[in-house]
């Protein structure tokens, strides 16, 4: 009986990991099969504030790890230690979003170059063809 009465439950946690999206296709998909089931479905998202709440949004979990990231443990050297890892690794996130920058602008210019001297090289082939031949 334990299985049967914890599935609901299993499967409201399922959907909760995958976002409002998941809702969103259970619900259309209840409609598709078995009206009734998504009628329900979108009655539990809408009053059951699964639609608009908190719950199903993956950022606000996230927020709320980063914000603990920032609290003082109580232990100075650990805080000390945190403090200096959490500096390391925002200066390489900036490094490489730096490094991300630079290559998509060599990219960017890498194609701008190429585009031009394709521009260059048809303009050339067409000022041959009109040229008049002697």
């Amino acid at each position: 009986m334990t299985a049967i009465a914890s599935w609901p439950g299993r499967a409201e946690d399922w959907l909760d990991d995958r976002g409002k999206g998941a809702w969103i296709a259970a619900m259309v998909l209840g409609f598709i099969f078995f009206w009734p089931v998504g009628l329900a479905l979108l009655a539990y998202m809408i009053w059951g504030k699964r639609m608009f709440g908190k719950s199903c949004n993956r950022s606000h979990r996230s927020h709320r790890h980063a914000w603990a990231a920032h609290q003082p443990s109580g232990n100075a050297a650990f805080d000390a230690y945190k403090s200096d890892m959490l500096k390391r690794l925002e200066d390489e996130q900036s490094a490489f979003t730096d490094f991300l920058k630079r290559l998509r602008e060599a990219k960017d210019k890498a194609e701008f170059d190429q585009f031009m001297d394709d521009r260059a090289r048809r303009r050339a082939d067409e000022a041959r063809s009109v040229e008049p031949s002697m």
